[in-house]
């Protein structure tokens, strides 16, 4: 701000004029701060700043580690845990730990199960407000993000880093017990659960234990009895959507030769002549 002879002080980014010098201060009378780059206000001077600096760029905390600067100091501390390692939050339910609040507050969702971040053009809800929002871009079916080697674009900005590294071949995560390597955390995670014989997904029907939790999926459907996948093709439904691709295969073989007496049709003539002794009553010679 500038001092002008008025006593008013004159912002720098634009030619608003204030009586406070400390910050823009709406004249209503209320205690809100008015931002003079956009029409938005703040309850709160320090919320205020922050926005400012948003405006102007600035970000006066830097890590001595690195080259990264930040708004707030807070952003700056909970930066340096990642090059310190260290991980103050540790949940109450189960022995992880996280290095910030936010994350802690997060994955506890998984154990109550909350998910307060609902869709508006469906009934799907998510945990975090990220997820919510990566969500929503498949019914706008925006994809922001595009690969520079090809023509691919990705709804999510750690979606397109993993596809980047096809291009590159890095593999950047390395299992500590052998010598392989993987592109992702999760898939270098579940190869490690191998090595010392971890499952933590435990079927409530059985004893069985399972590695991923998409395998548990599977393989609670042979209890319950339930076929998600359905053929578009024909009436089968099927456990595995793999069964589902072996159906839709069948389905489109050409079956040129059919029962005179039934609606089956066969790849091969031998097949409906062995088919059709079923009719006929005739018994097949097993040779």
């Amino acid at each position: 701000m500038s001092h002008t002879e008025d006593k008013t002080f004159k912002c720098k980014l634009c030619d608003k004029t204030f009586q406070d010098k400390n910050n823009p201060m709406s004249q209503s009378g209320e205690k809100t701060f008015e931002s003079c780059k956009c029409d938005k206000t703040f309850p709160s001077k320090v919320e205020h700043d922050r926005h400012f600096m948003i405006n102007t760029g600035e970000n006066p905390h830097q890590c001595r580690q690195c080259d990264k600067t930040f708004t707030r100091k807070s952003d700056l501390m909970r930066h340096t845990m990642i090059h310190t390692g260290e991980k103050p939050h540790q949940c109450s339910q189960c022995d992880k730990t996280f290095t910030g609040k936010s994350d802690l507050k997060r994955h506890t969702m998984i154990h109550t199960g909350e998910k307060p971040h609902q869709c508006t053009q469906c009934d799907k809800t998510f945990t975090g407000k990220s997820d919510l929002k990566r969500h929503t871009m498949i019914h706008t079916s925006e994809k922001p993000h595009q690969c520079t080697q090809c023509d691919k674009t990705f709804i999510g900005k750690s979606d397109l880093k993993r596809h980047t590294m096809i291009h590159t071949g890095e593999k950047p995560h390395q299992c500590t017990q052998c010598d392989k390597t993987f592109t992702e955390k999760s898939d270098h995670d579940r190869h490690f659960m191998m090595h010392i014989g971890e499952n933590p997904y435990h079927c409530s029907q059985c004893d069985k234990t399972f590695t991923r939790k998409s395998n548990l999926d599977r393989h609670t459907r042979i209890h319950t009895g339930e076929k998600p996948h359905q053929s578009s093709q024909c009436d089968n439904t099927f456990n595995l959507k793999s069964d589902l691709n072996i159906n839709g295969i069948a389905n489109t073989v050409k079956k040129p030769h059919q029962c005179s007496q039934c609606d089956k049709t066969f790849t091969r003539k031998n097949d409906l002549n062995r088919h059709s002794m079923i009719h006929t009553g005739e018994e097949t010679i097993s040779v």
